[in-house]
Formats: structure tokens, C-alpha cells, sequence
């Protein structure tokens, strides 16, 4: 498979990832689709060939084999990273669409742009973008699960126990380098489950930054609503007249706080009034 064209296509989606999601790509190609085709497939290269159990009896290796390893380490990883990878295409196609349309709009509106970033995470590609994210750490997640319920957990036995038939009896099945394939299996455990970490902190930021960006929102909407009502307010009194401008007019950027003290000094001046 060629590793090299899916790492140039999954290159374009860091310009729209965080740091997080950069880390994870790094992390993708380096730690585990690096590993995988340098060192993995070889170690693994000589599992079927040098599987050995202590019988002559046909067909009897083939089937503990077939036992043992029904689906070979190798090909369980290549379709995890496949999987695991894919979902980043969906940011991708995303941010093209955006660019589509932005380009037809543009066209039709004499230079008007639709989107003043189609980059930016914000509506749909912000939905996107996090959807992309609970996939990528679910599919690697359940690739673990597999891993672990198939084989029985991630260790790797020297000795296995075969009795199934045609074998005579209980024979004795030896895997080859069994040690050196137990250190890649936790060595890609480990990549996966540094992964799955990297998602979760990238879901956890992108939603209390935009918790943030709301709750912002709301202050500065409550400050422009008791900016309008204020200078929209009729003046029912001469005394009314002796307000300062601080009471009428106030700076959009001034805190909570600060409104709070100036809400304190108008209610003298509202007791005046009323008297």
C-alpha cells in the first residue's frame, strides 16, 4: 500500500487542525504508519512459514495456526490506520465544499465572499470537525478491543497447546521471535492509546473554547442591551437632566462589574427624582 500518497493527502488537513491535531498526525505517521512498514511487516513477515508444531501429522499446523492467529497482526493494523485516518478526509471535504461555494457566490455577488475563511471552525465544519474526532479515537478504540478479545489480551506466548482435529493428540505450537513481536504489539498499543488521549484533549478544547466564545457572546449581547436602554430611555424629569454621560453612554468593552457600579450610582439619582 502506498503509505507516502495517503500521508501527502492527510497533510492538507493540518492548515485546519489545532495543535492537538497536529500532534495526532504526527504522531500517526511517525510512531505507527513509520514503525508499521520499516520494522513491523518484517518482524511479521515469517509468521506463517515459521509456525512449527511438533507433529508431521497433515493439515494439523495449518489449522492451530488458523487458531491461533485467525487475522494477522499485520493486516488488523493496516485496516486500523486506514480507519483511524480516514475521517480526517471528512474536514477535508468539507473545506473544499466551502471553497466551492464561496467561489459561485463570489462570482454572482460581483466579489463578495460567502465565507471570509472557509477554513475557519465555526457552524457546520465546527460539527465536522468534532464528529471527525469521536470517530478517529472510537475506531481506534475498538481496534484495541479486537486486538485484545482475539488474542486474548497483548502478550505473545512461546508455547501454545493445539488439539483440534485432524491433530492425534494435544501438540506443542511454537511462534517464531515471539519476544521482538510482543514489544511491537505494545509498542502499537501504546502509539493507539496516545492517540486516542490526543483526541480526547482536542474534543475537550474545542468545546470549552466555544463554551467560551458563548458565554462571551451573551456578556457583550447583556451589555449592549442595557447600553440601548439607557440611551433609549425618556427624560421624564428637569432633574433628569443633571445625569452624567457616564450613566448614559457606556464603553461596550466595560465589565459586568463596572455596570453593576454604575447601575448603584443611578438609583440616588432615581430616588431624587421620584420625591
Amino acid at each position: 500500500m502506498n503509505w507516502g500518497a495517503l500521508e501527502v493527502l492527510l497533510s492538507g488537513v493540518n492548515k485546519y487542525s489545532t495543535v492537538f491535531g497536529r500532534v495526532w498526525l504526527s504522531m500517526v505517521f511517525v510512531f505507527r504508519v513509520l514503525v508499521f512498514v520499516v520494522a513491523a511487516q518484517r518482524v511479521w513477515g515469517d509468521e506463517s512459514k515459521d509456525f512449527v508444531c511438533n507433529t508431521i501429522q497433515p493439515g494439523c499446523g495449518n489449522v492451530c495456526y488458523d487458531s491461533i492467529f485467525p487475522i494477522s497482526h499485520i493486516r488488523l493494523w493496516a485496516l486500523q490506520l486506514i480507519f483511524v485516518t480516514c475521517p480526517s478526509l471528512m474536514v477535508l471535504g468539507h473545506v473544499k465544499y466551502r471553497e466551492k461555494k464561496d467561489m459561485e457566490y463570489t462570482t454572482s455577488h460581483k466579489g463578495k465572499h460567502l465565507y471570509a475563511r472557509p477554513g475557519k471552525k465555526r457552524g457546520g465544519l465546527w460539527w465536522t470537525y468534532l464528529v471527525s474526532l469521536i470517530f478517529k479515537a472510537g475506531f481506534d478504540a475498538g481496534f484495541l478491543y479486537v486486538l485484545h478479545y482475539i488474542y486474548k489480551g497483548y502478550d505473545m506466548p512461546r508455547l501454545i497447546k493445539c488439539q483440534l482435529q485432524p491433530c492425534p493428540n494435544t501438540v506443542d505450537c511454537y511462534i517464531s521471535r515471539p519476544t521482538e513481536k510482543k514489544i511491537f504489539t505494545l509498542f502499537m498499543v501504546v502509539s493507539s492509546a496516545v492517540c486516542i488521549l490526543m483526541c480526547i484533549c482536542e474534543m475537550i478544547y474545542l468545546i470549552f473554547k466555544r463554551i467560551k466564545k458563548l458565554i462571551l457572546r451573551k456578556k457583550d449581547q447583556e451589555i449592549e442591551r442595557f447600553v440601548e436602554s439607557h440611551e433609549m430611555a425618556p427624560l421624564s424629569h428637569p432633574r433628569s437632566m443633571y445625569r452624567s454621560k457616564s450613566s448614559v453612554r457606556v464603553d461596550p468593552t466595560v465589565s459586568l462589574q463596572n455596570l453593576n457600579n454604575i447601575k448603584a450610582e443611578e438609583k440616588p439619582l432615581k430616588q431624587v427624582e421620584e420625591s
